[in-house]
Order: structure tokens, then sequence, then C-alpha cells
């Protein structure tokens, strides 16, 4: 179900773990990409354990493919170091047979997040981000739909995805425009009210299963001064190959950026 069950308090952040990670294969072949282990820890983990740091009380994320796994794996509740944070998921595998994209996916979890979210892909490390509740505090205050969470670009994708003007506005800047732009980090604050017209067309559960990206409803919201960015210079990996995965376990690796070319990665 889209909707929450009685009595059930809004989520504090969504994490993206539907994807089938074509090229992580074989390694997602029998395990899902957010379960793959980082220097001890499952992915999905590093984001929890963050969350439950900055005082997050209930996380959703959402499945799909081998999904059943995640909530083997993590159970109801995630008790790490920081104390209980309860965990609930949005089963779009067991509901649809399939991962709805990350729009599609959102808008399904809609009705079970709370009206400013974090939001997270589970196959990002990221270990230094500390999900602050003064960022949120702040943007909850302001007239933003979204504020992102921009990288440097790596070299595999030198062109990046946004812009970002002195006043911190991020800009969807045309092929053409010699203005930098940084990679989008698949973190960010984002407020409920961008899955709603004239932002998005699908009904909050997403009772079709609609699959549909973020990105156009991103830029969409730029063209009207809507979203806020800043650049994140901390360590950083997508972690989109099994080689990226291996270099992250090696036991002199540092944590770099590295991101795949895609808003949708999979």
């Amino acid at each position: 179900m889209a909707s929450p069950e009685p009595h059930e308090p809004p989520a504090e952040a969504l994490l993206l773990a539907a994807g089938r990670g074509e090229r992580m294969r074989p390694l997602t072949d029998s395990c899902p990409k957010p379960l793959l282990p980082v220097r001890g820890r499952p992915l999905l983990v590093w984001h929890l354990d963050a969350l439950a740091r900055a005082g997050a009380k209930r996380v959703l994320i959402n499945t799909a493919w081998l999904g059943e796994q995640i909530p083997t794996a993590l159970g109801d509740a995630h008790d790490g170091p920081h104390g209980p944070m309860a965990l609930a998921y949005s089963m779009e595998g067991r509901d649809f047979g399939r991962a709805l994209e990350t729009a599609g996916g959102i808008a399904r979890a809609l009705p079970r997040l709370a009206d400013v979210f974090w939001l997270a892909a589970g196959d990002v490390f990221m270990p230094d981000f500390g999900f602050d509740p003064a960022a949120r505090a702040r943007f909850a205050r302001g007239p933003a739909l979204a504020h992102l969470w921009l990288v440097p670009n790596p070299p595999h994708h030198p062109r990046g995805d946004f812009g970002l003007d002195a006043q911190g506005l991020a800009l969807n800047l045309p092929a053409d425009d010699p203005r930098p732009r940084w990679t989008y980090s698949t973190v960010a604050l984002l407020r409920r009210a961008l899955f709603e017209p004239p932002w998005c067309d699908i009904p909050p559960g997403n009772p079709d299963g609609m699959a549909a990206p973020l990105a156009p409803l991103l830029r969409r919201a730029m063209a009207a001064g809507r979203v806020t960015a800043e650049v994140w210079a901390g360590a950083w990996t997508d972690v989109g190959t099994p080689q990226r995965w291996a270099a992250l376990n090696a036991p002199s690796e540092t944590a770099g950026t590295a991101a795949d070319p895609t808003l949708e990665g999979g």
C-alpha cells in the first residue's frame, strides 16, 4: 500500500534502493546493490547510520530488484550506535513487478513522507555527509522546492548536470552555455509540493505505477527559480561499477569522487 499504516508517522527520509544495477553485474545478480558491503557495512547502512546520527526517527526505503532481501536484512528498525530508528518499505517490485524510477518511486511513497524530506540513493557512498538538521530547518523556512548537493565532475561525466549562480540557485544551463556545471550527488532535500502540479502530474501514491525520472521535475522548478544547491567537496562515490566497488574496499583506498553520466543511473 502507498498510504501509511494507521498511526504510522511520516518518514523524514527516502532512500532509493529499487534499481537493478545492470552495470554492477554479476555482483547484483543475487544481491541488491545497496546491500553490497563497503568497508564492512552494506552501502545502505552508511546512510542509515548518518541519518540516525542526525536525529532521524523514521526512514522509508523503496525496493524492487530482489526487493525482499532488503527488509529481510535490515528489519523494521535500525539499531545503530545513535539509538533506534524505525524503517519502513515501499515495495515497488511486489506491487508493480518493476522499479518506478526516481520520480515515480517518490510519488509512490509520497503519502508516507514528511512535508520536507531527505532523498539519497542507496548506492552512493558519501561517508562524511551529515544530513544536517539545521540545513533541513533552513530549507523548510524558505520557498525552494528542492535543495541539491552537487559534486565536482568526475572524469567520466565531465560536463556535469547543473549550474549554480552566486545566489545559490541551481541552473538548467543550455548545452552551449560556457558557465561551469556540477554533478548531482543524488542527495537532496525535497518538498512534497514538487510532486504536485504544475511540476508533477503523477497522483500521490502513484496508484497506476507510473515510471518517471526526477530530472524533468527539477528542471521545471529550476526554470521558475525554485531549486537551490550547494557544492559538496567531501568524499563521494557513485558505486556504479564492480571496479569502483572493489576500489572502495581496497585496504589503501581513500574515498574519492566517481559518478555515472546520468541522473537516473541503475
